[in-house]
Formats: structure tokens, sequence, C-alpha cells
């Protein structure tokens, strides 16, 4: 089988970052950022997804998170879409529920090449630490741009903010992993059209 995989650099005067990404791994990651926050979410997308990931980001925190945190779904997202190739033979949707103690999230994708990102409900606070709870949304619309899915975000309910986000990442690693899977009963890609790219 053709190795999913794609490497990619992005540097420009806000930040500088450095990603591989492997959609058929074991849930390995090696993550050095200047988000920590960014960095614990990625580390749990990546494990629950079971991909592989290597980043390095370093940006402009010395003003806010803002730029590293959009930056990093700008990459990962265009990794994602190189790393699926011609997407012969995958699911193409993935769904999964993720309850984190008080929090529950859903995420729906469907790898369609069409991006619309959806988020429907809230994030209880707008601070995590220094951590701007907003950029979320920001880091995965640009993950759905680039990835060119579409990608559905719904938080039940929740009253602490690190357990709605985590419950959200971890959703995503697992929609995105179910989405991704090669099903030996699906010739060429499954769409009517005849393509997803």
């Amino acid at each position: 089988m053709e190795k999913r995989q794609a490497d990619k650099i992005r540097e420009t005067q806000e930040t500088q970052i450095r990603l591989a990404f492997n959609i058929d791994g074991e849930g390995r990651s090696d993550l050095k950022t200047d988000v920590p926050f960014m960095t614990h979410m990625l580390d749990l997308f990546t494990r629950h997804g079971l991909f592989d990931m290597t980043l390095e980001a370093r940006g402009d925190v010395e003003i806010d998170d803002h730029h590293t945190t959009e930056d990093i779904g700008i990459v990962l997202g265009s990794a994602l879409q190189e790393a699926l190739g011609d997407k012969k033979g995958i699911r193409r949707y993935g769904s999964a529920f993720v309850p984190m103690d008080d929090a529950l999230a859903h995420v729906v994708v469907d790898l369609s090449n069409r991006p619309h990102f959806v988020l429907r409900g809230e994030i209880p606070h707008r601070k995590l630490g220094t951590f701007d709870t907003e950029l979320i949304e920001e880091f995965l619309w640009k993950l759905a741009l680039e990835a060119r899915i579409n990608l559905h975000v719904n938080v039940h309910y929740g009253t602490n903010a690190h357990h709605v986000i985590e419950a959200v990442f971890k959703a995503l690693g697992r929609a995105l992993d179910e989405a991704t899977q090669l099903d030996p009963r699906v010739k060429g890609v499954p769409s009517t059209k005849g393509s997803l790219s």
C-alpha cells in the first residue's frame, strides 16, 4: 500500500512551522510548539486518531497565540489533504461522540473536497490560562479549509472549557480516523461524481 503521509513547511514573518503527518500511524506524536495548550490538544488528536505527527511550530506569541494556532491549522489541513491522495478506497465519512467528564462533543466529517465548517454550542470561558478559547474555532475552520473537508462540530454541553475542547479534539481524531480508513468494499472513490479531488 502506498504510504499516506505528507511533510509540510510554512515560514512567514509571523510563524515557522514544520510538520510531518502519517494517516496510517500508531498514535505517536513529537510536538514542540510555542502554544502549550495546542500542543496538548494536538497530542490528544494524534493519539485518538491513531495518526503519527511530528510538529515544530514557532510564532509571535509575544503578541498572542493567534498566528501560531491558525497556521498550525493551515499546515495540518494541507498535510491531511496531500496525504489522502486520490482518496480511492476510503470510507469518506466519519462520526464520533466523545464524553469528557461534564462535557460531550460530537464531530462529523466528510472528506468531500468541498470545505465547510460548522460549530454549534458554546465553549464556556474565553480564556484558559493565557490561551484565547476563540482560537479553537479559528484552528478548526482553517483545518477544514486547507484539508478541503466538511467539518461539523457539536458541543452538546459542558461547564469546564478544558473538558469541552478536549472532547472536541478527541472526537475530531476519531472521526477522521474512521473517514480515512480504507474499506475493501469501496471500488474507486465513494462518490457518484467519480472524484473526490
